[in-house]
């Protein structure tokens, strides 16, 4: 997927997904359990967004937005890949913020920030980049979000085949500058990346 990761990086990962397993049998984190479907489905699938990342994030300490972060996906990931961007974890459910917090303090991410809040009602400054994975349509997700975002700032909404409906339906304000298809490692799924600026 063109995604370079150090020793310390993989293992980072790897402590990730037991992470995810384990809380998952009480909090109902992701309905996926077993280890290599997560590898498949949820860190390589979060990670095909980091090329992007990259491309768009390259002034130090770019902020990224990942919301309704859930289960940390694909914010942390995004977070243990991209150590010189700022993470912040959004999500509206109390106890998936405990389990974002007990992983940033296990694998030590130093570069994530944990907010419990829903997105309309937060207030921050405003990010370089806002990302989402199946979060919500695209049109909800832009106008959502809207108030977190940089005038010159970035969305990159990770979705499936429905991107091209979705996309018919945003705003004036905002345009579809890019679209990426990305080819994920053991998934037989169809995955697009969305890549949204204001006009």
């Amino acid at each position: 997927m063109g995604v370079e990761i150090t020793a310390e990086q993989a293992r980072q990962l790897a402590d990730f997904s037991g992470l995810l397993q384990k809380w998952s049998v009480v909090h109902n984190l992701t309905a996926i359990r077993a280890i290599d479907e997560i590898a498949t489905h949820h860190l390589l699938d979060s990670l095909a967004v980091v090329p992007l990342i990259r491309k768009v994030c390259v002034k130090p300490g770019a902020r990224l937005l990942d919301v309704g972060s859930g289960g940390g996906l694909p914010g942390i990931p995004i977070a243990v890949a991209c150590p010189e961007v700022q993470v912040t974890l959004l999500d509206a459910v109390k106890k998936k913020c405990a389990f974002l917090t007990q992983a940033r303090v296990e694998l030590r991410l130093k570069n994530v920030e944990i907010a419990h809040a829903r997105v309309e009602q937060w207030r921050a400054q405003p990010f370089d980049v806002i990302v989402a994975r199946a979060f919500s349509s695209l049109r909800d997700f832009v106008e959502w979000t809207r108030h977190l975002l940089r005038s010159d700032g970035v969305w990159l909404a990770m979705k499936g085949p429905a991107l091209a409906r979705e996309a018919a339906d945003l705003p004036p304000s905002v345009e579809l500058s890019d679209l990426v298809r990305v080819e994920v490692p053991g998934l037989n799924e169809t995955r697009n990346i969305a890549v949204l600026r204001l006009k």
